[in-house]
C-alpha cells in the first residue's frame, strides 16, 4: 500500500521527511510527564521557509494535524503528537541571521538555542534578557511559542516583550511578514503579541526579529536562608512592598536543595531550610542601595542568615544550583510539575496553601519559584512503578491551580496551556473568552490543522 504522504515526500529535499518507526517515537512528546501523546504519522525536518509551506498547504488541503516541535523542553503537553499527525521539527532551522548593534535587533530562525543567541549578543555588546531555566536547550521558536520568560522577567519582562516581528507561514500555507523592524509602530492590529504564545495553534513561525538590550550593569548577589516557606515568602511580600525591583529574586526549598546536595555536593542544606537568591543590578551607588534594601527585607521576613556575597564564583554557583534542582529531582523519579502565578504579595499564602496541599495528599512537595513576580513551581516526584503516589500527585496538582486561582492567579506564568492546563484555564477564563479563543483560531486556521486539541479544544 502506498504511503498518503508519498506526494510530500517527494516535494522535498531527500533528507527532509522521516517515517521510521523508531525516530518518530523520539518526537512523540515533550517532558510533561503527565500529559498524553501519540506516535506521529511523520516527521519532516525543513530548512526553509518554502518547505514549511509546502508542509502546510499539503497538510491543509487533507485535514492532516500539524505539530510544530523545537527541542522538546516544555512542560505543559504542547509540542506533543498526537494520531496521524505530522510534526514539523525545526531543529535544522538553527541560524543567526542577522545581529545589528546600532538597531539593537536580532533576526534568527526559530530552532535557534536561546543560550547561544545570548552568547552570540554578548560578543556585540548587547544582551538578549528572557532566560528560562532551560536556556542551554531550548529554542527561541520554542520561546516564543509559550512565551517564555525566565529569572531575569521579573525586572526585564518576558519574550512577547522582545518579539517585534516574525515570518509566519498561516493556514493555507501562505507566507507573511508581521510585525516591524522599526523602535516604534502602532499600525494596525498587533498580530506579533497574538502569535507569541499560542502554542502553534495559529501558525508556523520560521523567522523572529527580536529587540536587544545593551549590556547590563554588574549584578549585586544578595543570600538569605529561611527556617520555613511561610517566612521565605514574607521576605518576598517585604521586597514588593518595598519599591525595589530585582533583577533576580528566586526561592529553593528544601526539597529542591537536598536533591541537589545529593547529586553534586555543594553544602546547600547546610544553610537552612528556604533560601531566596536575590540580584539587583542598577549601576554605581544605586545598585549598593538596592542590594542594603534587600538584605533589610529578608532581615525583615525572619531570616535565620542572610548576607550579600563579595564572591562572584559562590554567586554564580547558587544561581547554577537553583538551574539544577528540576534535573536533580528528576534522577529520584517521574517530576510532576506545575507553574502557577498568584500576586506578589500572595506569595506567602500560595506556599502556605501548597505545604496544607502535600499533607492533605501525603506527599513531598517540593517547590521553585520566580518569587519576585508570584510564579511558583511546585513539584512532586514520583518513584517508578508507583501508581498511588502518581493519581495523589495528579490530583494535588490540580488542587494548587484551583487554589491559585482563587487568590486571584493564573493557571500558568510561562510554561503554557498546552494539555496539562486546559481545565485550568477554561475556569481562569470563561465561556465568553473562551469563544473569542476560538473565533481567531478559526479565522488564522481555517482548516484547524494547526496543534489540535492544545489550549482550549
Amino acid at each position: 500500500m502506498s504511503s498518503p504522504f508519498l506526494e510530500l515526500e517527494r516535494a522535498l529535499p531527500a533528507d527532509r521527511f522521516l517515517s521510521d518507526p523508531d525516530v518518530l517515537s523520539s518526537y512523540a512528546r515533550d517532558e510533561a510527564e503527565r500529559a498524553p501523546f501519540a506516535v506521529p504519522a511523520a516527521v519532516v525536518r525543513p530548512r526553509t521557509t518554502a518547505e514549511v509551506a509546502t508542509v502546510v498547504a499539503f497538510c491543509a488541503e487533507r485535514g492532516i494535524p500539524v505539530v510544530a516541535r523545537g527541542a522538546g523542553t516544555g512542560l505543559s503537553g504542547g509540542a506533543n503528537a498526537l494520531a496521524g499527525c505530522v510534526v514539523v521539527s525545526f531543529e535544522a532551522m538553527n541560524q543567526i541571521l542577522r545581529i545589528d548593534p546600532d538597531e539593537r535587533l536580532a533576526v534568527v530562525q526559530p530552532g535557534v538555542v536561546n543560550e547561544e543567541l545570548r552568547q552570540a549578543c554578548a560578543r556585540h555588546g548587547l544582551w538578549y534578557p528572557p532566560d528560562p531555566a532551560s536556556a542551554p536547550w531550548s529554542t527561541i521558536g520554542g520561546n516564543v511559542s509559550t512565551n517564555a520568560g525566565g529569572v531575569c522577567c521579573v525586572k526585564y519582562g518576558v519574550t512577547r516583550d522582545y518579539v517585534l516581528g516574525m515570518e509566519s507561514v498561516m493556514g493555507r500555507g501562505e507566507v507573511v511578514r508581521i510585525g516591524r523592524r522599526t523602535a516604534k509602530g502602532v499600525a494596525g492590529y498587533d498580530l506579533t503579541g497574538l502569535m507569541v504564545g499560542s502554542e502553534g495553534t495559529l501558525g508556523l513561525v520560521t523567522e523572529v526579529t527580536l529587540r536587544l538590550r545593551g549590556a547590563r550593569a554588574a549584578e549585586r548577589t544578595v543570600v538569605g536562608s529561611f527556617d520555613g516557606l511561610a517566612a521565605a515568602g514574607r521576605a518576598v511580600a517585604a521586597v514588593a512592598a518595598s519599591g525595589v525591583v530585582p533583577s533576580a529574586l528566586e526561592l529553593v526549598d528544601r526539597h529542591c536543595l537536598k536533591a541537589v546536595d545529593d547529586w553534586k555536593r555543594m553544602g546547600l542544606t547546610d544553610s537552612g531550610d528556604v533560601l531566596l537568591l536575590a540580584r539587583c543590578d542598577a549601576p554605581g551607588p544605586a545598585g549598593d542601595e538596592e542590594a542594603e534594601q534587600l538584605l533589610a527585607c529578608f532581615e525583615q521576613g525572619g531570616a535565620t542568615w542572610s548576607a550579600r556575597s563579595t564572591d562572584e564564583a559562590e554567586a554564580e554557583a547558587l544561581f547554577a544550583a537553583r538551574r539544577l534542582a528540576y534535573p536533580a529531582l528528576e534522577r529520584l523519579g517521574a517530576v510532576l510539575t506545575e507553574d502557577v502565578c498568584v500576586p506578589r504579595m500572595l506569595v506567602p499564602e500560595m506556599l502556605t496553601r501548597i505545604e496544607r496541599i502535600a499533607a492533605d495528599h501525603q506527599l513531598t512537595i517540593a517547590s521553585l519559584a520566580h518569587a519576585g513576580d508570584g510564579n511558583l513551581h511546585p513539584m512532586t516526584v514520583v518513584p517508578p512503578g508507583d501508581d498511588d503516589a502518581r493519581a495523589r500527585g495528579h490530583a494535588a496538582l490540580e488542587r494548587i491551580v484551583d487554589e491559585a486561582l482563587s487568590l486571584g492567579g493564573t493557571v500558568t506564568g510561562e510554561h503554557g496551556v498546552g494539555l496539562l492546563k486546559k481545565r485550568g484555564l477554561a475556569a481562569e477564563a470563561g465561556p465568553g473568552v473562551l469563544a473569542l479563543h476560538r473565533a481567531v483560531k478559526t479565522a488564522l486556521d481555517p482548516a484547524g490543522i494547526f496543534n489540535p486539541g492544545k489550549i482550549f479544544t
